[in-house]
């Protein structure tokens, strides 16, 4: 069974995606062109690329005209900061026993 935030590790873990998705996040909605500026690679691989962030429930499109506009989810990575918050206390709690561990040592 695939966790939820497996999609989005997958989708974020290209160095292209990530990129993009950090531009949608900074500069808000915008079309495929808008994107091709800085995104070192050709229209297809940008639309590539939005569809699998898509697909991750990362970004969402909409219809305007002759246009897609694509923009960040506003919630997309609640999942991912749940997440780390689980794991962050799990390490805590590990490491906060391994110092105890270590002072019962030093006695």
């Amino acid at each position: 069974m695939t966790e939820p935030q497996d999609a989005i590790f997958r989708a974020l873990s290209d160095p292209t995606r990530r990129r993009l998705f950090e531009r949608l996040c900074r500069n808000g909605d915008t079309t495929v062109v808008g994107l091709l500026g800085e995104a070192g690679v050709s229209q297809p691989v940008v639309s590539k690329h939005l569809k699998i962030l898509k697909t991750a429930g990362l970004v969402r499109d909409r219809q305007q005209g002759r246009y897609t506009y694509y923009s960040v989810e506003r919630d997309a990575l609640r999942t991912l900061i749940d997440w780390t918050s689980e794991m962050s206390g799990f390490w805590n709690d590990r490491f906060d026993d391994l110092d105890n561990l270590l002072k019962r040592m030093d006695q």
